[in-house]
């Protein structure tokens, strides 16, 4: 995820970044060489890599502080680093504005608490795999070309693997959850662009980030209560904030000034791997043989329909005169 994406919680979609965001590619004569690309490229999967382990650590946190809380956690600490650093205008926009901030914030509230519902009761890189489904069906979807109907076949093939046939292995509550913060995915990357569009720098990103928060403190104070407030507790929480939702956003925010906005999402489409080896390594969940098939053919479908997205908004070759 995203601060999202997230998961999750990435600010720029996973397999949509070229149908969202074209104007951050850059031209064919200005575009970064291989080399120079290296490093954008380091970044990325830095930022990846932040993600996913925080995830894990998230998981590791929730039997203190249950699901809900640290959430409640990630989204307040979060919320606040934000506000701090990009201290956004609040005067001068329109009720149009603030509608879609507010929108923007409770999408990005729902996706959250989908999510750690779901890692909660099925393993971390299953719950991610299942998660990218909702960017990718919004490439599909947005395409409009017949070619993506493999990509979406391949991606279906690869969850009925997750499944064994019929899910009989997994958590039903877990799927359906990871499913859901997947649809909230797919309505992240809308309405991120459309605050993108409407406020400068990150000043959206940190106003959203605050509604989510001020949303989701109910629930957490619910289920959790003074838990919160234990400094173990609250420490772990700000660690999940830093390497879930600042940390990433930072980075991919550096790396997006010089890497195509196609190598980027080919690069977040990797992030159901990065995501089970955090689950191996930091929680000790395994994934058997058919599950890292599935989660291979959810990658190919991600990075085929980004490929066929990008061959598409690419303007064509003029003949040598």
């Amino acid at each position: 995820m995203n601060p999202a994406s997230a998961a999750s919680s990435s600010p720029v979609p996973a397999a949509t970044a070229t149908a969202i965001a074209p104007e951050r590619a850059p031209s064919a004569s200005g575009g970064p060489g291989r080399r120079g690309s290296l490093g954008p490229v380091g970044l990325v999967l830095a930022g990846g890599i932040s993600v996913q382990f925080g995830g894990a650590l998230a998981v590791s946190l929730m039997p203190r502080a249950g699901a809900l809380g640290v959430v409640t956690l990630r989204l307040v600490v979060a919320a606040l680093v934000l506000l701090l650093v990009c201290r956004p205008r609040l005067r001068g926009h329109s009720r149009a504005d603030w509608g879609t901030v507010v929108v923007f914030g409770i999408t990005m509230a729902a996706m959250n608490g989908l999510f750690y519902q779901s890692v909660d009761r099925i393993p971390l890189g299953l719950a991610v795999t299942m998660e990218v489904l909702g960017p990718l069906a919004l490439s599909v979807f947005a395409s409009r070309r017949l070619v993506n109907l493999l990509w979406a076949g391949l991606a279906l093939a690869g969850v009925f693997l997750l499944g064994g046939g019929g899910f009989g292995e997994l958590n039903a509550a877990g799927v359906g959850f990871a499913l859901g913060a997947g649809a909230m995915w797919a309505a992240y990357i809308v309405f991120s662009a459309r605050t993108g569009r409407r406020f400068p720098q990150a000043d959206g990103l940190a106003l959203a980030m605050a509604v989510a928060a001020v949303l989701f403190m109910p629930l957490g104070i619910a289920e959790s209560g003074t838990k919160l407030l234990v400094p173990t507790t609250l420490g772990l929480g700000a660690g999940v904030a830093m390497l879930s939702s600042v940390l990433p956003y930072t980075l991919e925010l550096l790396a997006l000034r010089r890497l195509p906005a196609s190598t980027f999402a080919i690069l977040m489409s990797l992030e159901p791997a990065i995501a089970a080896t955090a689950g191996f390594l930091v929680l000790g969940q395994s994934l058997t043989a058919t599950q890292a098939a599935a989660i291979a053919l959810v990658i190919a479908a991600s990075m085929g329909a980004v490929r066929t997205q990008t061959r598409r908004a690419a303007p064509p070759v003029e003949p040598a005169a």
